[in-house]
């Protein structure tokens, strides 16, 4: 389609070294032809031109002083993409791979997934390429207070809602949320993923994860199968991963994979919940420890990955969650997932798999959970965080994981009835992509030029 076509150009043009963010567009662009075949207002109204291209973009220095009194410097963005539903609202990320090109595929992203989530939340997401590992609890609090002096300018409670994503947990929430409060004098709702005490909401932790999981869940029983003693592969082994991997073991099946930059753990026997947790979420140390204190489980670092393939997706599971980072999950990866008799597969990560493995995928009709909607389950909570803080009230865990569910099995729902509308049943990328475009696109042209 032509249109389709210009816009892929006109995004390598004005962009022309962030590939992530070309890859982004051309997943979601290609698979939108259907509706716009169907209805040409979208392109009368320029509204491909108008999403590829932030409302705005937000870049500055941040400059803090380490433990031995050296001054570092950094680069921080804030990336507003679209709020035509409601305020901005996306993570921020902490990784010293932060650029440009991959907060803008992220904030990309992020339109589609709010808007399936059924709330009222817009997209956006920022980050900065500092790196929290290694550092004293002092150094990350003087970063985040760095940080925030410049971004608190542009956030609010009705504006644009920060959350956190990799390298950003509660810890670097409550240090930025401290500042925040310090420099504007307010106690509102502008950051999501807050400690308990302080306005956090109860299943914020565990929500991605679980979500995943739930998806996964209402995928396998429109085919009539579930999850119960199923064999399953994890990537990651942060807070997507984790729980993840703990609603995995409450549904009663065995996640028998974890990795992380270093190197990747299999435990045939199913991975040890507490110990993965001690030493990630207590003692923040690499998977080494886990296979120190598992003698059975078998530890590849990544020096000895063949080909620079992750062996992850190479052991034989009936479901596998992707839960790591952009593009981790490729096409030799997805043959070999299909070859070992995978069944499902849930992203836990944004993007995680590249668009040749996701043709794998629908080609072989397998159950498959595209990011923005299998991992809506973090920003769905952040948004129930929202009306928590809105109507100063907290939710009990039991509310709050009943109401992720239904969100999740709501988006399964939509994406499934959408992809049969425009005659691709069983594609979730294209329901998932064409229910969130619609309700965005058609709120713009609701409300005008601007």
């Amino acid at each position: 389609m032509k249109y389709i076509k210009y816009i892929n150009n006109l995004i390598k043009e004005k962009y022309p070294v962030q590939l992530e963010f070309h890859q982004a567009v051309k997943e979601v662009t290609e698979s939108l032809e259907p509706i716009l075949k169907k209805y040409n207002k979208y392109e009368q109204n320029a509204i491909l031109e108008r999403l590829v291209i932030p409302d705005r973009e937000i870049f500055f220095r941040v400059t803090w002083v380490d433990d031995d009194g050296k001054i570092q410097v950094n680069r921080g963005c804030r990336i507003e993409f679209n709020s035509a539903i409601g305020p901005y609202k996306g993570g921020l990320r902490f990784h010293p791979s932060v650029n440009p090109g991959i907060i803008k595929f992220l904030g990309f992203e992020q339109i589609f997934k709010n808007a399936l989530t059924t709330l009222a939340m817009g997209g956006g997401k920022g980050g900065s390429d500092f790196d929290p590992k290694g550092k004293s609890d002092g150094e990350v609090m003087r970063f985040c207070q760095a940080f925030m002096n410049e971004l608190y300018r542009h956030i609010g409670a009705h504006t644009d809602v920060p959350a956190g994503d990799i390298g950003v947990g509660g810890r670097e929430i409550g240090y930025l949320y401290g500042q925040y409060r310090k420099l504007t004098n307010r106690f509102d709702g502008v950051l999501t993923g807050k400690a308990l005490n302080w306005g956090g909401s109860l299943v914020r932790t565990e929500a991605t994860g679980y979500g995943c999981v739930y998806f996964a869940q209402n995928m396998l029983k429109e085919k009539g199968e579930d999850l119960e003693g199923k064999i399953c592969t994890v990537s990651g082994s942060g807070n997507v991963a984790i729980y993840t991997i703990e609603k995995l073991q409450q549904l009663g099946a065995i996640p028998v994979t974890i990795s992380d930059s270093k190197g990747m753990i299999y435990d045939k026997n199913g991975i040890d919940l507490a110990l993965l947790k001690e030493i990630k979420e207590v003692k923040r140390l690499s998977l080494e420890a886990y296979a120190k204190e598992k003698k059975n489980a078998q530890y590849t670092p990544v020096s000895k990955y063949k080909d620079g393939i992750n062996p992850v997706w190479h052991v034989p599971c009936f479901a596998a969650f992707p839960s790591a980072t952009q593009n981790e999950l490729n096409l030799k990866d997805a043959k070999a997932l299909l070859k070992n008799g995978c069944k499902c597969v849930s992203e836990g990560a944004n993007m995680p798999s590249t668009i040749d493995a996701v043709h794998e995928f629908i080609n072989a009709k397998i159950c498959y959970g595209p990011g923005k909607a299998a991992n809506a389950g973090g920003v769905a909570v952040s948004g129930l965080e929202m009306a928590q803080n809105a109507s100063m009230t907290p939710w009990t865990f039991e509310y709050t994981d009943k109401r992720l569910y239904q969100i999740m099995e709501d988006i399964f729902n939509n994406a499934s009835q959408t992809a049969k509308e425009f005659n691709a049943e069983g594609n979730l990328v294209v329901g998932a992509n064409i229910a969130g475009f619609r309700k965005v696109a058609d709120s713009m042209i609701d409300q005008g030029v601007l």
